[in-house]
C-alpha cells in the first residue's frame, strides 16, 4: 500500500489479480472500464467510496490523477482562490473541508506526487499527454504554495512556472502612439482618460435594462456558437448582477453542464460588454470550454484530474485566450458592432450613431493590453509602489481613478494571471488562424483546442510543427 496522502483516501497500487504492477511502466489500462459501462468515473469512484470499498489502480497515471485532485482540494483551504471548479467525487470535497492547512505537509504531498508521476513511462500517446500536463500542473501548485506562503517568486517566474508562457518585456513608451490616436478620435480639454470614461459612460446600459440587453446578446452568442458545435443535452446557466467584485464578469462552473455567470456592476457597464462577457464568460467562452471538459475528458475519457480546475494552473491561457478570441470567432469583422448597433442599443435606449466610434476606439485600446503585463510585472516585483501604478493603470487602461484602483486591486489579488487575457488570446488567435481562414477550418481548430489538453508551449509547438 501506497502513502495516504490525504486522510480518509486510500489508494492502491494493486491489479486485478492482486499483484502489485511495473511502477515504471504505464500499462494504460484501468479497473474502470470506460468501454463496458456507462456509469461515469465521477460517479463510479463516489459510489465505490460511498460504500467504503477500497478503490484500486491498474493504470498508475489514474492513480496519480486521483491523488492530484485531492491535493487541489487541499490546496485549496490554503488559497480560497486556488479552485476555480470541482465537478469531482462529492465525498472527496467533503473530505478536504476537513483538513487543516497545513503548508508544509502540502509542500511535501506535491513533491512526493511529482516524483511518483516521473517514474511512470506512458506507452501510448494519450499517456504522455497526461503525464505531460499532469507534471505542468504540478509545478503550478508547488509554485502558486511558494506565492501564497509568502516565499518571493519572480513575476516572470510565476507565470513562467504557473502558466507555462515566457512573458515580454514591454516598453510602456511604444505605446505612446496609440494614445494620440485616441486623442485623435476623441478630441477635447482635459485629461484624456476622463475624455474616455466620460465618452464611454455615454454608451452605459441603464439599470433596468441589464437584465434583457444581456439575455439578449446572451442568446446570440449561444446561437451563433450552435451553428458549429453540438452541445450538452440540458447544458444552461443562471445569470447573477452583483457587486464589490476585482473582476466584471466570473463564471463559476458548477458541474453537471451548469454555470452561474456573475456580471460585477460596481462601475456603469457599457453596450459592447454585453456580447463581451456572452462570449467571454459564456458561448463559445468559459462556459463552453467547461462543458467539453466535462463531457470529453472527464466523462468520455475518464480523466478524473480535469474534474477539478485550478484556477492558478497552466490552462490558464487556454481559458482566458479562448474566451477573449471566442468573441471574434463568433462575430467576425464587422458582425459585433452591427448587431450591437441595430439590436442592443435601441434596446437600451442609446444613440446608435455613437456605435462606429465605439468600435474604433475598442480597438484602438486593444492595443493597449499588453501594457498592463509590464505595470504589473513592475508592481509585484517592487519597481512600482502602488501610488506609482494606478497612474500608469490609469494612463494605459483609460479609466476613472477608482476603476484604475479597481483593477489593481484584480492584480493584487490575482498576480500573474493578467497575462492570460491577451497573451492567451494572441496564442488562442494564432493557433485558430492557423488552421485556415474559413470560418468551418476555425471553429474545427477552436473545438481541437477546447478538448484538447494543450497549454501555452503546446499551442506554440503545434502550430511550429504545421509549418504555420
Amino acid at each position: 500500500m501506497k502513502k495516504i496522502i490525504l486522510p480518509l483516501a486510500v489508494f492502491m497500487f494493486t491489479a486485478c489479480s492482486g499483484d502489485a504492477p511495473d511502477q515504471g511502466k504505464d500499462t494504460h489500462a484501468s479497473v474502470y472500464d470506460r468501454a463496458s459501462t456507462d456509469v461515469k468515473i465521477v460517479d463510479w469512484v463516489q459510489a465505490e467510496l460511498q460504500a467504503g470499498k477500497t478503490i484500486s489502480y491498474v493504470n498508475a497515471l489514474d492513480d496519480v490523477a486521483a491523488d492530484f485532485v485531492q491535493l487541489a482540494l487541499h490546496m485549496g483551504r490554503h488559497d480560497p482562490n486556488f479552485v476555480d471548479a470541482y465537478h469531482g467525487p462529492s465525498i472527496w470535497a467533503d473530505q478536504a473541508k476537513t483538513l487543516e492547512p497545513n503548508a508544509q505537509q502540502l509542500t511535501n504531498d506535491i513533491a512526493t506526487l511529482r516524483k511518483r508521476l516521473g517514474n511512470i513511462t506512458p506507452q501510448d500517446a494519450q499517456g504522455k499527454t497526461r503525464k505531460s500536463q499532469l507534471s505542468k500542473s504540478l509545478r503550478a501548485m508547488a509554485t502558486r504554495l511558494s506565492v501564497v506562503t509568502g516565499e518571493t517568486v519572480s513575476f516572470d517566474t510565476e507565470v513562467s512556472f504557473i502558466y507555462d508562457i515566457a512573458p515580454p518585456v514591454y516598453d510602456l513608451s511604444t505605446y505612446d502612439k496609440i494614445l494620440h490616436e485616441i486623442d485623435m478620435l476623441l478630441p477635447g480639454k482635459g485629461d484624456r482618460a476622463d475624455r474616455v470614461t466620460n465618452f464611454r459612460n455615454s454608451l452605459a446600459i441603464p439599470k433596468d435594462k441589464l437584465q434583457p440587453v444581456f439575455e439578449r446578446a446572451i442568446a446570440e452568442c449561444r446561437a451563433r456558437t450552435m451553428k458549429h458545435f453540438d452541445l450538452p443535452k440540458g447544458e444552461k446557466f443562471n445569470m447573477e448582477f452583483v457587486n464589490d467584485k476585482p473582476w466584471s464578469g466570473y463564471n463559476y462552473y458548477q458541474g453537471k453542464f451548469e454555470s452561474l455567470i456573475q456580471i460585477n456592476t460596481d462601475f456603469p457597464i457599457i453596450i459592447d460588454r454585453a456580447v463581451d462577457l456572452g462570449c467571454h464568460e459564456g458561448y463559445p467562452g468559459h462556459h463552453v470550454w467547461n462543458l467539453f471538459v466535462e463531457q470529453e475528458l472527464v466523462q468520455n475519457r475518464g480523466w478524473i484530474e480535469y474534474s477539478v480546475q485550478p484556477l492558478f494552473g497552466p490552462f490558464g491561457p487556454i481559458a482566458e485566450g479562448s474566451g477573449n478570441f471566442g468573441i471574434k470567432l463568433a462575430f467576425p469583422n464587422s458582425e459585433k458592432i452591427e448587431f450591437e448597433r441595430d439590436v442592443l442599443f435601441p434596446m437600451a435606449g442609446l444613440d446608435p450613431s455613437k456605435a462606429e466610434t465605439l468600435e474604433k476606439l475598442n480597438a484602438l485600446t486593444g492595443k493597449l493590453a499588453h501594457a498592463t503585463n509590464e505595470i504589473s510585472r513592475q508592481y509585484l516585483d517592487g519597481h512600482l509602489t502602488r501610488e506609482q501604478a494606478i497612474p500608469l493603470i490609469r494612463k494605459y487602461y483609460l479609466a476613472s481613478m477608482k476603476k484604475s484602483e479597481q483593477r489593481l486591486r484584480f492584480v493584487e489579488t490575482y498576480r500573474g494571471y493578467v497575462v492570460n487575457y491577451n497573451i492567451g488570446q494572441d496564442l488562442a488567435a494564432s493557433y485558430v488562424k492557423s488552421a485556415g481562414d474559413a470560418p468551418k477550418q476555425q471553429w474545427s481548430a477552436f473545438y481541437k483546442m477546447l478538448t484538447t489538453p494543450m497549454t501555452a508551449s503546446d499551442l506554440i509547438a503545434a502550430q511550429d510543427i504545421s509549418g504555420k
